[in-house]
């Protein structure tokens, strides 16, 4: 099947969500074809699943990379652009958005208009976060929000992510964790794994099981301090792992450490370290 084409059945049966779904070995062929299924609803979903907080996350995403006007930004798995253009309104020099699904980039560059003079244009294109084309140091900022989940190697990917950051450059990761207070937990397991998978497949049209996979990619992913070891093994200094939302989901900040060991963070610039 040709990347990116939509599967006309399920990509993720009952059974396959069973098991782990990131011990998959098609993982990548079936995220790829579930974002290619579910892209033209996408953002439609994401309002109204998360009852609009979603771009008030990635809102602090951008205040925690400490955006200046010679920063190089690069958002991984940027999906249709919702983090990449919010990257390019806070006036970096450059944001590149990249994303293993040509249908998720295809609304991504709908919004890739002019903007005022000195905004960004967005340049988006098809890539790997496990084997990213650009050369080592080449950007100040590393962002990727709900999706190293969903990567098949996410711990190869921290690493590109380590390689393609300048010395001192920061990695924003923003993800869904289980919530720590136990009354949350509970509503928040009944909303995404009882009632969301089934309201967001009828909004999207979706036969591809893309909603019943993202509660269980979830849950069966690295909570908040595997994540920061994960981070440390890739050669991070973790910063912060700010909870949003009761810790219905987290936004990390790590750097990576300069030439005499230490880093730079956002320079005190979003309050979080």
């Amino acid at each position: 099947m040709p990347a990116g084409t939509p599967e006309t059945g399920p990509v993720w049966s009952a059974d396959a969500l069973a098991r782990d779904p990131h011990a998959d070995a098609q993982k990548a062929r079936k995220v790829q074809s579930m974002f290619a299924a579910i892209a033209a609803k996408y953002d439609l979903n994401n309002r109204v699943h998360s009852f609009w907080q979603d771009q008030r996350w990635r809102r602090q995403a951008v205040a925690m990379a400490g955006i200046g006007p010679e920063t190089d930004v690069l958002d991984v798995a940027c999906g249709t652009g919702d983090l990449s253009e919010a990257f390019a309104d806070a006036g970096p020099r450059s944001v590149t958005g990249v994303d293993f699904t040509p249908e998720m980039l295809d609304v991504a560059r709908g919004k890739a208009a002019p903007g005022p003079v000195g905004r960004p244009t967005v340049r988006y294109e098809t890539g790997d976060a496990m084997q990213l084309r650009f050369p080592d140091a080449s950007f100040d900022v590393v962002s990727i929000a709900f999706g190293i989940r969903n990567v098949a190697d996410p711990m190869r990917a921290l690493r590109e992510f380590h390689r393609v950051l300048r010395p001192g450059g920061r990695l924003v990761v923003l993800e869904f964790a289980d919530p720590t207070n136990p009354l949350v937990r509970f509503g928040s397991d009944l909303y995404t794994k009882r009632i969301m998978p089934w309201t967001a497949s009828l909004i999207a049209g979706d036969r591809s099981g893309a909603y019943h996979y993202l509660p269980r990619s979830v849950s069966t992913f690295m909570q908040p301090q595997a994540f920061r070891r994960s981070l440390q093994d890739a050669g991070f200094a973790p910063q912060a792992a700010r909870p949003l939302t009761f810790g219905i989901c987290v936004a990390h900040l790590a750097a990576k450490p300069g030439p005499d060991g230490t880093s730079a963070g956002c320079g005190g610039r979003c309050g979080c370290c």
